[in-house]
């Protein structure tokens, strides 16, 4: 017969454990929600929105002088495993490698920075800045191309074009720095605001009558806003869950779902988005 007397031993035994691995995974879940905290801070800081919102600068000098916890904030990225990142939802990885993209592209800017006017000073007649392999990331050396491309464009896991509006390339023409990291919880809204504070930017995307003029992001990546995110399997199906922001008339998005509207596509910046 069971002796009673152990009952409540067991018992205390497995709450205990309960305890213990409740413990375990809200230190895990708070050391992935802080990982990006001190990214989060010199955004906040030296992230400056301009032409009203759509747009913001970047003060490299600031950062430059606060090296030292961007080059801890690159540290603690390197530091996840694969096997780490595997075990993550797809939010958090996403937040993950965009932050990791946009925060490697600032430390690259910060290489040379103040003696360069656009990120492609940084690249040569044989390779281009983002082909450089120089980010631990993941288990090996990468370059940012690998990042986008590979990690984010070309697993096939994420399929979300508004991507495109949340790495930063450091460029004028490119869409704004956000001034906050990129948060698994978050992520969800903060493409979504990316998206349209890009889009209903007219000094880079606009209808005119018949025209629908277009930053050349949408020549460059047309294919990634065709495969299907939410239903869009063109370019135009795409425009149009945006037309409020795009400011689409009903003949304008008539003429666009017939596909009977010209799309120009719009010269690029590739100024350096600095604070002046």
């Amino acid at each position: 017969m069971f002796n009673t007397t152990l009952k409540p031993l067991l018992l205390s035994a497995t709450l205990l454990a309960t305890a213990l691995a409740t413990s375990l995974a809200s230190q895990a879940q708070s050391t992935t929600n802080n990982l990006h905290d001190s990214w989060n801070a010199l955004l906040n800081k030296h992230v400056v929105a301009i032409n009203h919102n759509h747009s913001t600068e970047v003060d490299y000098a600031a950062i430059k002088r606060e090296h030292a916890q961007l080059k801890t904030y690159l540290d603690s990225l390197s530091a996840v495993t694969q096997s780490e990142f595997d075990a993550w939802e797809q939010p958090k990885q996403l937040a993950f490698l965009i932050n990791a993209y946009n925060a490697w592209t600032v430390e690259l800017i910060l290489t040379k920075y103040p003696n360069l006017k656009s990120i492609k000073d940084l690249g040569s007649f044989f390779s281009s800045p983002w082909s450089k392999a120089f980010v631990p990331l993941l288990g090996k050396t990468r370059s940012l191309d690998d990042i986008e491309h590979g990690l984010i464009r070309g697993s096939g896991k994420y399929n979300d074009p508004r991507i495109h509006f949340a790495v930063n390339c450091a460029s004028i023409g490119c869409p704004a720095l956000r001034g906050e990291a990129f948060t698994a919880t978050e992520l969800e809204s903060q493409l979504q605001q990316q998206t349209v504070r890009f889009l209903s930017d007219t000094t880079r995307n606009f209808a005119q009558e018949n025209t629908l003029n277009i930053s050349s992001i949408f020549k460059w990546y047309g294919d990634d806003f065709e495969k299907g995110f939410r239903g869009a399997d063109t370019l135009q199906q795409f425009f149009l869950q945006y037309s409020d922001a795009l400011k689409l008339v009903p003949a304008q998005q008539k003429a666009l779902k017939n596909n009977d509207m010209k799309v120009k596509f719009l010269d690029y910046s590739w100024d350096l988005n600095a604070r002046q």
